[in-house]
């Protein structure tokens, strides 16, 4: 009879244990413009690269998430556009036994930072094809993003 009870704890604490896995990873949308293609490559080339990042979260199952990382990267050169890559790159996430906040955290931070290498390598990817020179974004610290916003949304919340 203990047997079971100590079984039947184990099992109970283990269930409600904290548990965070990816499931997939697949690319969403990618674009690739280069309007001023051919002309582009016969001029001085001294790139100015822009970058906007947002990510997107939503409940898909029981325990299971979908996070989309937008990454859209502008580069231009002169002033004018030499090319525009936007890629949103997807993952299935199995999250289970996180309180709101963790759930929060896990969502806007943990994951966009697990999903960010493949969005990189699918960026530089389509700029090499593109024919221009390879373009590896920097690393993304994804948890002082999150703070930063969560600072800002508290900002916002106390002013109003």
């Amino acid at each position: 009879m203990a047997d079971t009870d100590v079984n039947a704890a184990a099992e109970q604490e283990e269930a409600q244990a904290p548990q965070l896995s990816m499931q997939r990873i697949f690319l969403k949308d990618i674009s690739f413009e280069s309007p001023r293609s051919p002309m582009v490559f016969q001029e001085e080339w001294k790139p100015e690269v822009g970058l906007e990042l947002n990510t997107k979260s939503r409940q898909v199952g029981e325990h299971v998430f979908e996070v989309v990382l937008e990454i859209t990267v502008t580069v231009k050169n002169n002033n004018e556009t030499a090319f525009l890559v936007q890629v949103q790159q997807g993952g299935l996430f199995a999250i289970a036994g996180l309180d709101d906040q963790q759930l929060h955290h896990a969502l806007g931070a943990f994951c966009p930072a697990s999903l960010f290498p493949y969005a990189r390598e699918n960026i530089d990817s389509v700029v090499v094809k593109g024919s221009f020179a390879p373009l590896m974004l920097a690393p993304i610290n994804f948890d002082a993003l999150y703070m930063e916003s969560l600072q800002k949304q508290q900002a916002e919340a106390a002013t109003q």
